[in-house]
This record gives C-alpha cells, sequence and structure tokens, in this order.
C-alpha cells in the first residue's frame, strides 16, 4: 500500500509534465524531447535519387548545375568587372524573376511522390528554363560575339561549335535529370527550355542593339571608374591581351628595377 502511494504521484507527475506542466498545453518550449517541430527542406540543393540506383546520383549531382552557374557568375562578376558578364547575370536573373512569377500564374503541380509534398509549383521548370538560356545565349554570344585574330581557321571553328554542342548536351541532361528524378514532368521542361530559349533570343538581341552601344558611356561614369568597371566588347582576344599586357608591364618594371639598382 505505501509503495502505491508512493508511485502514483510519481505517474502523474510523468504525465503532467508529457502534457506540458499544465492540462490542456502544449509541449513546453524548449523542451526538444517533447516540442514537434515542422522541418522545410531548402529546395536550392534539395535533391533526392533512388537508393542504388547509380544513374539517379549522377543525374542528381547534374541537376546542380544551375547552382554552380549562378556562383561562376558571381564570381566572374566580382573579379572580371566586365559590363557584358554583367548583362549576361541580369539577363540570367530577370528569367528566373519570370519563371516564378509563371509558377505562380499558372500553379500547376509537380508529379505526385509518395515521399515528398512539394510547397512549390511545376510549371515551367525553373532548372530547365535557366540551362537552356543559357546554352541559347552562349551560341549566340560565340557565334555573334566572340571573334580571335583568325576567325576562318577551321580548329577555331571546330572550337566554337564544340562548345556550342557541351553547352546543349548539359541543358538536356538536367532537364532530363529533373524527369528522371520524378521533380517534374515532360511539359513542365520542355516548356521551360522553350521559354529559356525565346527569353536568351530576345535578351541577347537587347544586349547587342542596345546596351553594347551604350558601353563606352556607361564606363566613363565616375561611379564606374570606383567600380573599375570595364568593356571588353572590342578586344578580339581578351586573354591574349590581359596575358601580353600583364607581361609588358612586368618587363617595364623589371627594367625599371635594375635601372634602379645600377644607379
Amino acid at each position: 500500500v505505501a509503495f502505491m502511494f508512493i508511485t502514483l504521484p510519481l505517474r502523474e507527475n510523468r504525465q503532467h509534465n508529457m502534457a506540458g506542466g499544465r492540462p490542456g498545453n502544449g509541449p513546453v518550449p524548449g523542451d526538444f524531447d517533447n516540442e514537434i517541430r515542422s522541418w522545410v527542406p531548402l529546395s536550392l540543393t534539395h535533391v533526392e535519387y533512388p537508393a542504388g540506383d547509380w544513374l539517379g546520383k549522377t543525374l542528381a549531382y547534374i541537376s546542380l548545375s544551375p547552382l554552380v552557374i549562378l556562383v561562376s557568375f558571381g564570381t566572374l562578376v566580382i573579379f572580371r568587372r566586365d559590363l557584358h558578364t554583367i548583362t549576361f547575370l541580369c539577363g540570367t536573373l530577370l528569367s528566373e524573376a519570370i519563371n516564378f512569377v509563371l509558377k505562380h500564374v499558372i500553379k500547376e503541380a509537380r508529379p505526385y511522390k509518395a515521399r515528398d509534398n512539394f510547397t512549390e509549383f511545376g510549371m515551367p521548370s525553373s532548372h530547365s528554363q535557366l540551362m537552356w538560356f543559357v546554352a541559347t545565349y552562349l551560341a549566340f554570344f560565340v557565334i555573334v560575339r566572340l571573334h580571335h585574330g583568325n576567325s576562318s581557321c577551321p580548329w577555331e571553328n571546330l572550337w566554337k561549335y564544340t562548345v556550342i554542342v557541351c553547352w546543349f548536351l548539359l541543358a538536356g541532361t538536367v532537364s532530363y535529370s529533373r524527369v528522371y528524378l520524378e521533380y517534374h514532368t515532360w511539359a513542365q521542361v520542355c516548356w521551360g527550355a522553350l521559354i529559356g530559349s525565346l527569353l536568351a533570343c530576345v535578351w541577347f538581341c537587347i544586349t547587342q542593339f542596345i546596351l553594347t552601344p551604350l558601353y563606352p558611356r556607361i564606363v566613363s561614369w565616375h561611379l564606374s571608374e570606383l567600380l573599375m568597371l570595364r568593356d571588353t566588347t572590342l578586344i578580339p582576344n581578351v586573354m591574349w591581351f590581359e596575358y601580353t599586357s600583364y607581361r609588358a608591364e612586368s618587363r617595364t618594371r623589371q627594367r625599371k628595377l635594375v635601372s634602379m639598382k645600377s644607379q
């Protein structure tokens, strides 16, 4: 009997604590053992693939290409300060903004998966739209704007076409990965590819015929000088130009240093 009188309050106290301290209340705030929280995945990098599926794992990594491209854009803008690169990035971000608006206007759901309940819409695919925007824009850039010293060289043309084909293959692979991993339907990735390609055509025309003639005026602004913005449109081979400029400057400074030591 004494044992019952001792254990009964302990059981009631345990039930009282599990109920949140007072009858009718939820878990005690800060009690991580009892508090139930809702977790939301970061969809920007959250990619799942079937366990043991090596192809699905490979496609999951490839589907992260848009994130790599955006990070590369940011790195180029910070270290290169080229106006055309900045314009290209602005077009890519504008394409993503249009994709966001279209998704919330169309409101088409993603393919149903029993393991997940997506909170984002799927029409059109943002991965597909971004990749096809970048691939189409780069194709125009390589053909129209990228000119080296001898553009009639067959090896140079082969290099250009190889770059274009590789980018379109990457865009197609990313689009296929979104269907294979059941994040989008074929219609969603196809519409994303079409919209991205059309936006790239429009943005390249705006850049080529409207923005490029303004680059010399923009780089002459005082703010552009403070930010060290530059226009490399008229330089046929930027890498070779930078290499020769650095080499000439280094040799000039080396000669000055030798001259100062000899005095």
